[in-house]
């Protein structure tokens, strides 16, 4: 079965689970918004690739934002949709592949969030053209997001959620690829791609983008974050506020199961 076609039902499939997951978990969602939100503004535009069942995409609506929502999964457009019915926030929705956004013709955005498609693109030459597509849709100027899942996450889940998995042979060619500090696809929670953190910045220097933040999603928090949410609210907001200010340094990027890039694009793109 073609990759696309297994990520497209995987996700048809998951929809509520995946609108549930960032509520569950609530650290990656909190700590890549504070980011996004020091650059996006009431009343931008802002194109939501890969944009699941709509938790950022609404967010922003929230904010004030003209949101529009593309993601691979018709099931993940009919959620979004749904919900934006429910929450009274109109949101324009698409289906179709981060590699061909010609459904926007010549739109362009103040903002782009490529927050999935580059998990599940196991080419690098796919999540290069991925990268080129969102920013064949974003004005000079404006800020791209790009999330990453890092290899070391698989251990993170194993650890936490099922440490036997470790001696399992399935495991044997992820763990080679993250102590050899390297990148790795193939079968996890689905077909995806684990990154490397030290692969994230010479993939993005590629492009004509000038960053402004690489950042761990969820630092120091990933094996305990259930502890700290059992906690009072004061609690959960000292770690939160932690966590804010040390995720951009680089020795919690191995601490975290999702990474994300912010960078600006040049307004004299490079040739």
């Amino acid at each position: 079965m073609e990759n696309n076609q297994i990520i497209r039902e995987f996700y048809d499939k998951q929809s509520a689970y995946e609108w549930e997951r960032l509520a569950q978990h609530p650290f990656e969602f909190e700590i890549n918004l504070r980011f996004l939100k020091r650059h996006i503004k009431p009343g931008d535009r802002v194109l939501d690739v890969g944009g699941g069942p709509g938790r950022y995409s609404f967010a922003l609506k929230e904010l004030g934002c003209d949101v529009t929502l593309i993601d691979l999964s018709p099931g993940n457009v009919r959620f979004a949709e749904e919900k934006a019915r429910e929450l009274g926030l109109p949101l324009r929705a698409f289906a179709a592949d981060a590699r061909d956004l010609s459904c926007l013709a010549d739109e362009m955005f103040d903002h782009v969030l490529c927050m999935g498609p580059l998990y599940h693109l196991l080419e690098e030459s796919d999540r290069e053209r991925a990268v080129r597509e969102c920013l064949a849709h974003l004005k000079p100027g404006g800020t791209l997001a790009v999330s990453f899942i890092s290899l070391t996450s698989g251990l993170i889940f194993m650890g936490r959620e099922n440490p036997g998995i470790l001696i399992t042979p399935a495991e044997a060619e992820p763990l080679a690829a993250m102590i050899r500090d390297d990148s790795w696809g193939g079968q996890g929670f689905t077909r995806a791609f684990f990154t490397s953190p030290g692969a994230v910045l010479p993939f993005m220097e590629r492009f004509p983008l000038e960053k402004l933040h690489f950042l761990a999603s969820e630092p120091i928090v990933c094996a305990f974050e259930d502890r700290i949410l059992a906690q009072p609210p004061e609690v959960v907001s000292a770690w939160m506020d932690l966590a804010e200010k040390v995720c951009e340094q680089e020795r919690f990027y191995h601490f975290s199961e999702h990474l994300l890039y912010i960078g600006r694009k040049d307004v004299t793109p490079h040739a």
